[in-house]
């Protein structure tokens, strides 16, 4: 996933946007089997040739011309002025019209691009209703921080919960922590700067990385985040990645502290993948881990070696993503 791109797939099917009827030459013939795809419903309200006349409209073409009943992935992307509308009546739609969706087993909200909203400008909402409608849910992704409101909740089928934000406002953080979510197996969360709302600590991960929380966990990503160093030095103690193969700290301030920390706490060497792209560590550093972990066959993931900014005498480290 990236704020450069829309998403490419969903639940390991392709994206495909969703064209109404006379938005384009053979749209509808061109249209595939309702569940081969995941489907992408946006709307542009400064694009002049627009098929739709709002998103409320666009929602309209799609329940009336496609077998919904077949639909297993549904991207939402952008919904109009969404730094001015937040996301509050797409959840509304997602939930009641639930009867008719048996099949669906993922859901992203908010993919939109840099050029069409800065992450900090997506105004989201209480997403929660969305699992709560959808009992048999599978994924589930939010991107956009500002107003995102999650609650505690039990999910027994959801294996792939994300979070991508500038900012993940702590509230989210605890409430995730909180859920009940046996058949849990990836957790993602972009935990930001607090300039952006992102005021989650360490101490509010603490009964995720307990391990005791989600017993099907098998990718942790902490990521994004301007306490990289002390999230990486739980991590390096924490009982959850005994049994992780993917763990994820990239994205973030991570230095050669954070680094020595997670060398010297627990093995390491079971993961499959350590990713800790975008990062401020040393030649040396990045030469030690190489060799510690990548020999004893983890795939680490050293790409983006930042350089810290130098101004008035004080050093500045940012992550991936903020604004």
């Amino acid at each position: 996933m990236t704020v450069h791109e829309h998403l490419r797939e969903l639940h390991a099917l392709p994206a495909h946007d969703f064209v109404p009827p006379g938005g384009g030459t053979g749209a509808a013939e061109s249209r595939p089997a309702a569940g081969s795809v995941a489907w992408r419903l946006s709307h542009d309200p400064y694009r002049e040739d627009s098929p739709a006349e709002d998103f409320e409209d666009l929602w309209r073409g799609f329940l009336a011309t496609v077998d919904t009943t077949g639909v297993r992935a549904l991207i939402i992307g952008q919904w109009g002025e969404a730094y001015d509308r937040d996301s509050g009546f797409v959840v509304e739609m997602l939930t009641s019209a639930a009867d008719r969706f048996p099949a669906l087993e993922a859901v992203f909200i908010g993919d939109l691009v840099m050029e069409e909203a800065e992450i900090s400008w997506i105004e989201q909402s209480d997403v929660t209703p969305v699992l709560e409608a959808y009992p048999r849910l599978r994924e589930f992704g939010v991107r956009g921080g500002s107003g995102l409101v999650f609650r505690p909740v039990r999910h027994e089928h959801l294996r792939t919960l994300a979070f991508e934000a500038g900012g993940l406002p702590a509230a989210v953080v605890r409430a995730v922590a909180e859920c009940e979510l046996p058949a849990l197996r990836q957790l993602e969360m972009w935990l930001g700067v607090s300039t952006y709302g992102g005021d989650a600590t360490v101490e509010d991960l603490a009964p995720i990385l307990a391990g005791d929380r989600f017993p099907a966990l098998r990718s942790l990503g902490l990521k994004n985040s301007e306490l990289q160093d002390e999230i990486a030095a739980a991590v390096a103690g924490a009982p959850v990645v005994a049994r992780l193969h993917t763990l994820d700290l990239s994205m973030g301030t991570l230095t050669d502290t954070g680094a020595e920390a997670l060398l010297g706490g627990q093995p390491l060497t079971h993961l499959a993948q350590l990713d800790l792209g975008h990062h401020f560590l040393s030649d040396a550093m990045m030469e030690r881990l190489r060799e510690e972990l990548g020999g004893a066959g983890v795939d680490v993931d050293l790409s983006g070696q930042e350089k810290p900014d130098e101004y008035d005498g004080e050093v500045w480290r940012y992550v991936a993503v903020s604004e």
